[in-house]
């Protein structure tokens, strides 16, 4: 409302006036019309369920390794690319002048020009590209296994937070339950019913839910500050608590040394070792230089320009001990590289078998925690019925509840335990995070 020139009066001003009329003008359209049949809020899209890969693909684009992976591919190209060249080193130019212009003035001059190309070493060449390929796989392998590594921690947050979803809405409906006996036992207290003491034991068991759901709450928070950390957002209340597919174990762990990528991760940084102990050995000594100079030349004024080619060669001394510090530690790490994937396979053998018997064992849980379930909610039902007939004390009754309670709940954790069990499962044989 704005104030008048003219007077104390106070007028709309005029886009109120035309957000009026058009009000009431859609107001006035028939119930068939197009327009009336537009929902208001056609324009706001429900978001679609978080799933288990969208948070591993938005934590590994956080990863320093998936931040430097190109550049450490394009240093690989790079180094691959220099060993396919036809010098050890980049060819370097040289140029030189004599005068006698200080020392008498004769017209003596000299100019040299000439091109300087280091050259391979015998094996040099073949051990620097066998090198470079290495390192070319290693890269890739590396990525692979760091992949891995975040496909772990991110699947962990995962079902913890999913686990602590379930706690909380097992919390809230136990919460709505507990209040719904409450207020129906408050009602029959004042009926004269019951006495006082049930009111109390009713109100106890509400406030007690209200504890369970507030640590439920609590928990639920935590779980998703954690998968935060890891994706970079807060996961919104619903997200897809789906199990991953199934796979196939294999009936030896051997079968995965070449697909498995902690196992190829090891096994491509042995190699890189291996290659670099190779190379350390052939280069004892410098790289020797082609040396192509073309000279010009006179003695004095008044004589002829005379052009000479030399073409040279230099040749360093080799030195036993100049390259024994980067041929040992290549070996060194050529044989910890080696230990470490003897080891690696072990405990990924040892973990497969463990996932494998995780997961057995949850599918028993499972339908052990369904079955009580489906008995302790027949009950519930039974017990309020013969609770409301006056049949049955509430003692007996908030047991038979928080039985029906414990069951539900112990359902839902068993339901997570065993899709978080297929995730290690997976997590063992070297796979990457999926949903149905």
């Amino acid at each position: 409302m704005y104030r008048s020139k003219h007077g104390n009066k106070y007028f709309p001003p005029i886009q109120f006036l035309a957000a009026g009329r058009l009000l009431a003008l859609l107001l006035a359209l028939p119930a068939g019309s197009a327009w009336a049949q537009t929902p208001a809020v056609a324009t706001l899209a429900t978001p679609s369920p978080l799933t288990l890969k969208q948070a591993f693909a938005a934590a590994w684009e956080r990863q320093p390794e998936a931040q430097s992976l190109e550049l450490r591919r394009d240093a690989a190209a790079a180094r691959r690319q220099a060993a396919d060249s036809w010098t050890a080193e980049p060819p370097a130019l040289e140029a030189s002048g004599k005068s006698d212009q200080a020392t008498g003035n004769n017209g003596g001059r000299e100019y040299v020009a000439g091109i300087a190309l280091p050259l391979w070493l015998p094996g040099e060449r073949s051990r620097m590209g066998a090198l470079a390929e290495a390192e070319v796989r290693a890269t890739s392998s590396r990525a692979l296994a760091a992949q891995l590594r975040t496909a772990a921690l991110v699947r962990e947050a995962w079902w913890n937070w999913q686990r602590a979803r379930g706690e909380q809405a097992l919390a809230s409906e136990r919460l709505t339950g507990a209040q719904r006996l409450a207020a129906d036992v408050g009602r029959r207290v004042k009926a004269g019913d019951l006495a006082r003491s049930d009111q109390h034991q009713a109100d106890g068991a509400a406030a007690s839910a209200e504890v369970a759901q507030a640590e439920a709450s609590s928990a639920l928070a935590a779980a998703s500050q954690q998968l935060r950390a890891l994706t970079g957002r807060l996961p919104a209340a619903q997200g897809s608590d789906h199990p991953e597919p199934l796979p196939a174990i294999p009936a030896d762990f051997s079968t995965l040394d070449a697909s498995h990528p902690a196992v190829v991760e090891l096994f491509d940084r042995a190699e890189v070792a291996r290659k670099s102990a190779d190379l350390a050995g052939v280069q004892t000594r410098a790289n020797p230089e082609l040396t192509l100079l073309s000279t010009r030349e006179r003695g004095a004024f008044g004589d002829d320009w005379q052009t000479a080619i030399t073409v040279g060669v230099r040749i360093p001394f080799g030195s036993e001990s100049r390259n024994r510090a980067k041929a040992g530690q290549a070996r060194a790490e050529a044989v910890e590289s080696e230990g470490l994937l003897r080891l690696e396979r072990e405990r990924l053998a040892a973990d497969l078998d463990a996932a494998r018997l995780r997961v057995d064992a949850a599918k028993t849980q499972q339908a052990a925690a369904e079955k009580r379930a489906r008995l302790a909610g027949e009950s519930r039902g039974f017990f309020d019925k013969s609770f409301r007939l006056g049949e049955t004390d509430l003692p007996t009754r908030l047991r038979i509840e928080l039985d029906a309670v414990e069951a539900e709940r112990q359902a839902a954790r068993a339901r997570i335990d065993l899709a978080a069990a297929v995730s290690a499962l997976r997590q063992a044989l070297g796979l990457l995070p999926e949903q149905k």
